[in-house]
């Protein structure tokens, strides 16, 4: 096991902890200027949802939806499960996007849900069967200095690209995380976490913000790409 990997789950809540639990129920508002772009402004606004803590699998939930997540499979259907909308292979159905190509609300399902589950599961889904980790040489950031990991994802885990690297403070805790956006034609993005709160013995940042990255991974501040504000988290 990596060293800063362990740091950083015990920081966040333990291992031990996190292999009891089954699922988390958030609330959370989501914002920045891409849901315009995709043709969703404000549909993300106030959502619930509920991810599994040890697969791929994530549901939002409103009065009367409910939008289902694999990486296999989408869909849209009523409270008592009727089907609206359905779409298996999702990841296909983004093949030629660039970050202005508008989405349909199954293109939506499948980008929140493998971003609200990769979000909420980290820095746990690093141990995941297949999925590599390496150190690398620190970073410096308006007078901190992180660790780093770089991290290598197998092809059955649904998620922003391949290689992504996650910023660690001196007590473990995620501060950034990096990686292209493959379904948006590879956008680099520097995705800030902070506003950490302990939720059911698990140690969560409430606060996402989502830059554009330059090559040099200096971030573009000119604009917020997505901003995720989580109000409640519930561990079952």
């Amino acid at each position: 096991m990596n060293d800063l990997l362990d740091l950083a789950l015990a920081a966040h809540g333990g291992w031990d902890h996190w292999q009891h639990l089954s699922k988390l129920t958030a609330s959370a508002s989501v914002g920045g200027v891409l849901w315009a772009v995709k043709g969703k402004d404000g549909i993300l606004d106030n959502l619930v949802v509920e991810v599994d803590c040890h697969r791929q699998y994530a549901v939002f939930i409103s009065s009367e939806l409910r939008s289902i997540y694999t990486p296999s499979r989408t869909t849209i259907e009523t409270i008592d499960g009727k089907i609206i909308e359905s779409r298996d292979n999702p990841r296909a159905a983004f093949k030629g996007h660039a970050v202005e190509t508008k989405w349909d609300n199954l293109h939506l399902v499948y980008f929140s849900g493998y971003a609200m589950w990769t979000y909420l599961t980290l820095p746990f889904l690093l141990k995941l069967p297949n999925v590599l980790t390496e150190e690398i040489e620190p970073w410096h950031e308006q007078g901190d200095v992180w660790r780093r990991l770089k991290v290598t994802f197998p092809p059955e885990i649904a998620t922003h690209s391949t290689e992504q690297v996650f910023y660690f403070d001196k007590e473990g805790l995620l501060r950034r995380h990096d990686y292209n956006v493959d379904v948006l034609g590879g956008a680099p993005s520097a995705n800030y976490a902070s506003e950490h709160k302990k939720f059911s013995g698990l140690v969560i940042p409430t606060r996402r913000r989502v830059y554009r990255c330059r090559p040099d991974g200096q971030p573009v501040l000119d604009g917020v790409i997505v901003a995720i504000d989580f109000h409640k988290i519930k561990a079952d």
